[in-house]
């Protein structure tokens, strides 16, 4: 006779969860084991996440405060505030948005990954392909096969700069490809499209009738060059969707605002995604999100600068490294370390790094193949402290390579 707990057993879960995990999901270990071993205590370097060190501006936490005590904490416009809408669309078109960009273009979301999630449940269906460029933030796939789309992804040249290459995504268009999903600034690299890339890329959506999905969180944090935002190309407008958030520019990570700039007719569905999974953000944390956008540019500026410092400081710590070599980034809190001389994978440098030296970073395969050889830090630590931790992965690369040379010497002066 069956025991009542042969019984005990859950049902099936849906075939989602096994297109949700996988490397992405997986990618942060590293970011939790350093953040263990820092609990307890120990002198361990975080260089994992991007999750800025600067606290929120005070004047955006007392609106938000400001805001609650006033009743600000019923349900709103599901699309988002009107006034924050237009603050959205200003600030867009400040960054080379299309210049008829209004608030019926704006959806506000909880935070630019639920904005890019929602837009690929509005344009993507099972069996769509979505060109991505690859290193890629480590969400990206996910968010594709979450809609049952395929990702397709187009290997980026560290020789080159990881800059894309019109041919190479043109090559991978096939019939069944729906859109190309683009992050510039991007992330890990932090290396900004030219303008001449964003023209081909414009030339082969309206050719091949593709939708363009832009992730543009760190256009706000641009140290060489301005911002280019494809929508404002010829015959781009209704084929670009623009993906960006408050919690790069703002320190304002915790507070989950992002936003969708696009067609109308998109923003007419998030609104009924919205409907049925969030029905809109806080009204409170709308009213520190204008706010924000009436900060006085200086803050914003004041951050900027600290991160062209802090990427400088990495420049110079490891100039005359002969075992590992930077690339200095355009744009953001990141920056990618070459360590190929070191002859290990990066996941094996980057579990060594934090287990013997206290540092964590993580490997560079984890947005992708193209990226092998290379570990990604973020720039959220103080110019000393960032000092000290590129001395830190200096060490252990040449303990490394060191070990490298020596297991490859032959014996007793044979050779094979």
């Amino acid at each position: 006779m069956r025991s009542a707990d042969s019984h005990d057993t859950s049902p099936p879960y849906a075939q989602l969860t096994q297109r949700i995990a996988g490397e992405g999901a997986s990618a942060w270990n590293i970011h939790f084991r350093a953040k263990a071993r820092q609990a307890r205590g120990e002198d361990v370097i975080i260089l994992s996440v991007g999750d800025p060190d600067f606290d929120t501006p005070p004047t955006i936490v007392e609106a938000a405060v400001t805001s609650l005590r006033s009743g600000a904490t019923h349900y709103t416009d599901v699309q988002g505030k009107p006034a924050l809408r237009e603050r959205i669309a200003a600030f867009h078109r400040g960054h080379g948005g299309h210049a008829d960009t209004d608030a019926n273009n704006v959806a506000v979301l909880a935070g630019a990954q639920c904005g890019l999630y929602a837009t690929a449940q509005c344009l993507l269906d099972p069996g769509d392909e979505v060109i991505i460029p690859e290193p890629a933030y480590v969400t990206y796939e996910a968010v594709v096969q979450s809609t049952g789309a395929v990702p397709v992804w187009v290997p980026l040249s560290a020789d080159e700069g990881f800059q894309p290459r019109a041919a190479d995504i043109e090559a991978a268009i096939t019939p069944r490809t729906r859109a190309i999903l683009i992050n510039s600034p991007h992330n890990p690299t932090g290396q900004c499209l030219t303008p001449a890339v964003w023209e081909s890329i414009a030339t082969l959506c309206r050719e091949h009738d593709l939708w363009l999905i832009v992730d543009a969180v760190y256009a706000d944090l641009i140290f060489d060059g301005e911002h280019a935002s494809p929508d404002s190309l010829p015959g781009m407008r209704k084929r670009t969707v623009v993906i960006s958030s408050l919690s790069k520019s703002h320190a304002m990570t915790g507070w989950r605002l992002g936003w969708v700039v696009g067609p109308p007719a998109l923003m007419s569905h998030l609104v009924n995604l919205a409907l049925c999974m969030l029905y809109g953000c806080q009204p409170f944390i709308q009213d520190a999100a204008i706010a924000a956008f009436d900060e006085p540019p200086t803050a914003i500026a004041t951050m900027r600068q600290t991160y062209r410092q802090r990427r400088d400081a990495v420049v110079e710590t490891l100039r005359d490294s002969e075992v590992v070599a930077t690339l200095p980034p355009a744009a953001g809190m990141f920056m990618m370390i070459d360590i190929r001389a070191t002859g290990l994978s990066t996941h094996a440098f980057a579990d060594r790094l934090l287990d013997e030296h206290g540092v964590s970073v993580l490997a560079g395969e984890a947005f992708g193949p193209s990226a092998a050889g290379f570990v990604r830090l973020s720039l959220t630590v103080g110019a000393e402290r960032l000092r000290e931790a590129c001395r830190r992965v200096e060490r252990c690369a040449r303990e490394c390579q060191g070990e490298s040379r020596l297991a490859a010497r032959p014996l007793n002066g044979m050779t094979s």
